[in-house]
């Protein structure tokens, strides 16, 4: 079991405590200190996917992601620099041109996580060329839909299915740029035996790569918070539910 003492550490100037095995981004979030994530989400387990919450450590030249590093006493860390706000940008860039993201006619304009932090971080071009892949929108499943244009590979609804939901549904085929969300052997979603269409995987979603049919421009709003709310409530292993459809 780990110990809960206290650690120290400075954070954008200011002190910190944390308990010993907390990230970074968990002691930054407790202290009302924001930076910029995608792949996290609280209740699931982090993997460091997007990078952007990567963070200046005193003493390593590298720069870190702060959901994957461990406090440390006396750790003193930078948030917010030129440099960071660089970096960021030019994954949000790398993001946007990975893929087919058009948000005037996305079901989550307006409520994305990626079109909002492209938003306060500044990203008003995109300087590399778009690759723009020729993607399939998979629509087999009664309910819902996955366009993997939008999809930025968070791997949310990968966690989300197999750590609260149990279903191991959700998976990864391929590596880089390539990669793709899979259901079940890479087979239609309609089509996957293990689906329990509890529906947590498109609340989760921070784009519009998993959404709700009938579903116009804008109109597909989520709550990605149920995760900590069934955990609070019910503990991990009773937090396997249906998400209530808004």
């Amino acid at each position: 079991m780990k110990s809960r003492k206290g650690l120290k550490l400075t954070i954008d100037g200011q002190p910190v405590s944390a308990p010993q095995g907390a990230t970074l981004l968990e002691a930054a979030e407790a202290a009302v200190i924001p930076i910029p994530k995608l792949c996290h989400l609280s209740g699931l387990s982090d993997v460091g996917a997007c990078r952007l919450c990567l963070v200046e450590i005193q003493g390593n030249p590298k720069l870190q992601p702060a959901c994957m590093v461990n406090v440390r006493e006396e750790m003193v860390v930078v948030t917010n620099s030129e440099r960071l706000a660089r970096y960021r940008r030019m994954i949000l860039e790398l993001l946007f041109a990975e893929r087919n993201h058009f948000c005037a006619v996305c079901v989550s304009n307006g409520h994305c996580e990626l079109q909002a932090l492209a938003q306060s971080l500044g990203m008003d071009h995109v300087r590399f060329p778009y690759r723009n892949p020729h993607l399939e929108l998979d629509a087999s499943h009664s309910r819902f839909a996955i366009d993997h244009n939008r999809c930025i590979l968070c791997t949310r609804c990968v966690r989300v299915c197999g750590e609260i939901e149990g279903a191991h549904t959700k998976g990864i085929l391929g590596r880089g740029t390539t990669s793709l969300i899979i259901t079940d052997l890479a087979q239609p979603w309609g089509e996957a035996t293990t689906c329990t269409s509890c529906g947590k995987c498109v609340q989760v979603c921070p784009t519009g790569a998993l959404f709700e049919k009938g579903r116009a421009a804008a109109e597909m709003i989520k709550s990605p918070d149920f995760i900590t709310n069934l955990l609070e409530q019910r503990g991990p292993s009773e937090a396997r539910t249906e998400v209530e459809r808004p």
